[in-house]
């Protein structure tokens, strides 16, 4: 049974069997999640989260990160997870395409500040929390999303579970029937992306305040299906309902602790769709390397995976006139013209004025992809793009692997250079430095509550 095996790991399991590497790259995750909340505090949809879950959990332990405003546990979960996703920029598991890392950084936070806990207490926790959400997204890639379901809200959920579980010192026992009840709560339809609402960035709120709750509920006493992932009603069973649909249920605890799934996640350069990230870079590239003017292309021409199409490909029409910002963001043909025709593609894209943009969207208008199925599935994101110019000549740029992926990594200082860009607007440059520097300095942190302190700036001493 999975969610024993699951639960015995994730209660034994300790910061010194965790690998340096998955150290340093879960240190660097908490510095981008970070990063994207306050960059997401501002945002129309950031106060409009802030004020809900204010107004449903007025006071308690925990904080709203950037902003100090206190709630409860669960409500502190749900906003600073649901912030992390308000520009589509947070690390995606490849394979999965499980946005794993907000969730875990919102549910170990809120747990935080709720108990006494060290920088390896966190580390540990969230390690957990990221490594269970890719193992249970890797037994179907790909199935989830063709459906119409966000892998975020489906599988970080349990990923959240466990990690609460464990900070809240449950048994096996209890850490099975938490992960039962957490099947219940999993969730993440993808409607939105038809008519560009937002639903999908509450998902990694969601998933965190839902890990808690079933993880508390556990605790208490609640009972849950041990068989919830791979039982006849189980997660996979009920969404999944074609027999012919590949479930690899081995995958989930297959080299477990001494293979770490959640290290073949990506960092993301772009606030975009994971998926569209190597045909930016590629378009960049060409664009400088050649001095292209993007009013005198004629066309440009993608080969793309099959899995991808109806993520940010089709339909044509719609994905070439995006209703709003969080509609742009899954947008091959529309993200390629405003990168075009920007050079850019940083914290301020799809911006309004962006969108009615005449020349970008004459642009968008030129881009076409076809399928090809040599390309590979979701575990690496290839991109290749051919630009013809309207004189005849034509340039051509392949990117293998995504940059900020295992096998194309973003530095260190590209990383911290992200999260400079999104949290200019809430700290001062030397703010900045010691919340990232702390983040670092978490494996010898008596207590890793410092971190939300300093998110809080100039107001951190009086909170």
């Amino acid at each position: 049974m999975p969610t024993r095996l699951l639960s015995e790991w994730a209660s034994r399991v300790s910061f010194d069997d965790l690998p340096p590497a998955v150290v340093e790259h879960t240190c660097l995750r908490i510095v981008d999640v970070l990063g994207l909340v306050l960059a997401g505090l501002g945002t129309p949809f950031g106060r409009a989260v802030r004020q809900a879950v204010l107004a449903l959990n007025p006071g308690g332990p925990s904080r709203i990160l950037g902003s100090g405003e206190r709630t409860s546990p669960t409500g502190a979960a749900l906003a600073n997870g649901a912030l992390s996703q308000a520009l589509e920029f947070d690390d995606t598991h490849n394979e999965s395409i499980v946005h794993m890392s907000s969730p875990a950084v919102a549910a170990a936070l809120a747990l935080a500040e709720q108990r006494p806990t060290t920088g390896r207490d966190l580390i540990t926790a969230i390690v957990i929390g990221n490594e269970i959400s890719c193992r249970i997204g890797s037994v179907a890639p790909g199935q989830f999303h063709r459906r119409g379901f966000h892998p975020t809200g489906l599988f970080a959920t349990f990923g959240a579970t466990w990690l609460a579980a464990r900070r809240l010192g449950l048994g096996v026992e209890q850490m099975i029937c938490a992960a039962g009840i957490a099947g219940s709560f999993a969730s993440g339809l993808l409607e939105c992306w038809v008519d560009g609402t937002q639903s999908k960035f509450l998902h990694p709120g969601w998933a965190a305040q839902s890990g808690i709750v079933a993880a508390t509920l556990g605790g208490a006493g609640a009972t849950g299906p041990g068989t919830i992932l791979d039982g006849r009603f189980g997660l996979f069973q009920s969404h999944l309902q074609d027999e012919a649909a590949m479930r690899d249920f081995a995958r989930i605890t297959a080299g477990l602790g001494e293979r770490w799934e959640s290290e073949n996640a990506s960092f993301k350069p772009y606030p975009a769709a994971h998926v569209i990230h190597p045909y930016i870079d590629a378009l960049l590239t060409l664009r400088a390397n050649h001095a292209i003017e993007p009013s005198e292309v004629a066309s440009i021409a993608c080969p793309v995976a099959p899995y991808i199409v109806g993520i940010v490909c089709e339909p044509l029409a719609e994905k070439r006139r995006p209703r709003s910002d969080s509609h742009g963001r899954v947008s091959l043909p529309y993200t390629l013209a405003e990168a075009l025709a920007r050079g850019r593609l940083g914290r301020d894209a799809y911006q309004p004025a962006f969108l009615s943009d005449p020349a970008i969207l004459a642009i968008a208008d030129r881009v076409e992809y076809r399928v090809d199925p040599a390309y590979p599935g979701p575990e690496r994101f290839k991109g290749a793009v051919e630009i013809v110019m309207r004189d005849g000549r034509s340039y051509a740029a392949i990117e293998e692997n995504n940059r900020g992926s295992a096998a194309n990594p973003m530095s260190v200082a590209d990383i911290v250079g992200k999260f400079d860009e999104n949290a200019a607007d809430t700290l001062a440059p030397d703010a900045r430095r010691r919340l990232v520097d702390a983040v670092m300095a978490l494996p010898a942190s008596a207590d890793a509550v410092r971190i939300v302190d300093l998110t809080l700036g100039a107001g951190a001493a009086a909170c």
